[in-house]
């Protein structure tokens, strides 16, 4: 990682080689509502995955109906995607598909950017630094409410009881540095997408 090598989990000193503790996670959800039947969420974290990055890719739905498909490669153009960087890099990238100036019908995709330190010539804060003023002037506005917490920690429950109960009989484990087993990737695969590279 950042050209240098790193042990894995379980090369770290005292750790169990055969250790089969949680280090890697790659889950579909669901929200059981009207709004958002069907629309499926995908989570992905580790320890020791090539970048240290938080952010929410919205993959837009493909048009029904494309407007330069007797033209060109319609099955090689991807969904818009809407990604909000949380960290690092603060901001916000639209990726959509525009057609390429000139006689000819070429579309490629282009990008949007947002970026929070370039557009203010400013370095936000960090997130604690943030929180521990909000925390000092008595402000919870971006404090996560008790019921959202128990809310949260009921799903993540769950999951942790159910790996208890069912250990893999064979353990996925990756090398530090990649994005996790391949588990991960057939995840995604079994749905007919794959992880986006942030």
């Amino acid at each position: 990682m950042d050209g240098r090598e790193v042990p894995g989990y379980r090369q770290e000193p005292n750790v169990d080689p055969a250790s089969i503790t949680e280090t890697f996670a790659a889950l579909n959800l669901y929200v059981d509502n009207w709004r958002w039947a069907e629309v499926p969420f995908y989570l992905r974290t580790g320890k020791r995955l090539p970048k240290q990055t938080t952010e929410v890719a919205i993959h837009f739905k493909r048009a029904p109906l494309l407007l330069f498909r007797d033209m060109t490669d319609s099955d090689s153009l991807q969904p818009n995607v809407l990604a909000i960087r949380i960290q690092p890099k603060e901001g916000i990238t639209l990726k959509f598909h525009a057609k390429v100036p000139g006689i000819s019908v070429r579309i490629r995709s282009v990008n949007m950017d947002f970026l929070y330190g370039a557009s203010f010539a400013v370095q936000p804060p960090t997130a604690y630094e943030t929180l521990l003023l909000d925390c000092l002037l008595g402000d919870s506005t971006l404090f996560a409410r008790r019921d959202e917490i128990e809310a949260a920690w009921s799903l993540v429950t769950d999951i942790l009881n159910g790996w208890r109960e069912m250990p893999p009989p064979d353990f996925p484990n990756y090398e530090a540095g990649s994005w996790g087993p391949r588990e991960a990737q057939e995840l995604m695969a079994s749905d007919g997408r794959q992880w986006r590279r942030p």
